[in-house]
């Protein structure tokens, strides 16, 4: 399905210069997103230089080359969100993103989170489209910490986000951002999409390993929850839900997938049985297959934000009964038929979860749902069809046509 482009075979493809200013890769949302759509410019004849921070694995795409910016502190891993470290390597990519573009002959610029303001200036500098890749946003991103809340610096963020959509030549954002971007730059042709996610079968024997690798009883249920434990994912509002769940059905298994730190730091009270809980670190993709067949019910507790969480995606792929929080960004793409939609709070939270795990029928139907929908609107091709449309119609790219 996945065919490299005769352009790239030939050395004539047109190139994108990208700007990652993330660990690229790890299994984190914005670079899975950034992988799956370099891996569709490929399959469409379009080439791309990836200059990102110097921490991550090498991604294995023809036709993409990884350019790592330096690392004078010797930094090895970055968290999600706002630090020094990640200050620091964004000076060290802008110097290196500099000297790239010098370089290089590119048909664009295309840059996420802040490296979109770097875009800017060396895109306007060598007469070249800028393209606006709209993950999450800032001001949102940054309101985890309580001083970007101060009304002046709320409103300081917000201007340079409406100031930098608007000096773009498109915006290219997850679901549930496309509104929010075309309310802040009416003039900036905007497209929202949904990402492909692979659903393919998992052997009943490898599910059974996980279990007993993870110490989780024959009969017990899983509730799963996976990705980043950042505040507004929500991982509290989950556990806070826990208890309640465990009273009404005794036995059940939170499992949680992406953590950056232990059941300890979680649970600061030792409020949360350990027996209840298994805390893992992060996943390759590749492996998260096994962790959704263990799942009775998977959980998307997001508590701010319009970005909808890329795990849903995978969710729906995995044909997995949805209980998620009923906010726009989980709107943008699940509705009742699809997910249990429940106010963002611990009691309807943990309603949801017990709905799901003592009514078989309403999790049969749920499962079916979302195996439909991944089947109809998120396979590969769909994905590249969309790719397609964006950058050929906006930018007007000639690339080749996807067979």
């Amino acid at each position: 399905m996945r065919n490299q482009s005769t352009h790239l075979e030939s050395g004539d493809a047109p190139r994108l210069l990208v700007l990652a200013p993330q660990p690229f890769l790890e299994d984190r949302g914005t670079p899975i997103a950034l992988k799956q759509v370099l891996e569709g410019l490929v399959e469409m004849g379009v080439a791309a230089d990836v200059v990102t921070f110097p921490i991550g694995r090498d991604p294995g795409i023809p036709g993409v080359r990884v350019v790592r910016s330096a690392n004078p502190f010797s930094i090895r891993s970055v968290p999600v969100g706002l630090s020094l470290r990640k200050l620091v390597l964004d000076l060290a990519l802008a110097a290196t993103a500099w000297g790239t573009l010098r370089r290089g002959r590119y048909v664009a610029v295309q840059a996420s989170e802040e490296a979109a303001f770097l875009a800017v200036a060396l895109g306007r500098a060598h007469r070249l489209p800028i393209i606006y890749d709209m993950q999450s946003s800032l001001p949102e991103q940054l309101a985890d910490r309580r001083v970007f809340r101060l009304p002046p610096l709320r409103w300081l963020l917000e201007g340079c986000e409406r100031w930098l959509a608007r000096r773009v030549d498109m915006i290219i954002t997850s679901a549930g951002l496309g509104a929010h971007a075309r309310s802040i730059a009416p003039g900036t042709p905007v497209r929202e999409w949904r990402f492909h996610a692979p659903s393919e079968p998992v052997a009943p024997a490898s599910v059974a390993s996980l279990r007993s690798q993870l110490g989780i009883p024959v009969d017990a249920p899983v509730v799963l929850y996976t990705g980043t434990f950042t505040p507004y994912q929500g991982v509290g509002l989950l556990l806070r839900a826990l208890p309640r769940v465990l009273e009404a059905v005794p036995g059940t298994v939170f499992v949680l997938v992406g953590a950056d730190r232990s059941l300890a730091d979680l649970d600061s009270r030792g409020r949360i049985p350990a027996s209840a809980v298994r805390v893992i670190g992060r996943q390759a993709r590749s492996e998260m297959r096994g962790y959704y067949a263990l799942a009775d019910v998977v959980v998307s507790p997001r508590s701010s934000g319009r970005n909808l969480p890329l795990k849903v995606f995978d969710y729906l792929g995995a044909g997995k009964a949805i209980v998620a929080t009923d906010m726009p960004a989980h709107r943008a793409v699940l509705d009742d038929a699809l997910a249990l939609l429940v106010p963002p709070q611990p009691e309807p939270l943990a309603d949801g979860l017990l709905r799901i795990l003592r009514d078989a029928e309403l999790r049969r139907r749920y499962e079916d749902a979302a195996t439909a929908f991944a089947r109809d609107n998120l396979g590969w091709e769909p994905f590249v069809r969309t790719l397609r449309d964006n950058y050929t119609r906006i930018l007007d790219l000639p690339v080749a046509r996807v067979t």
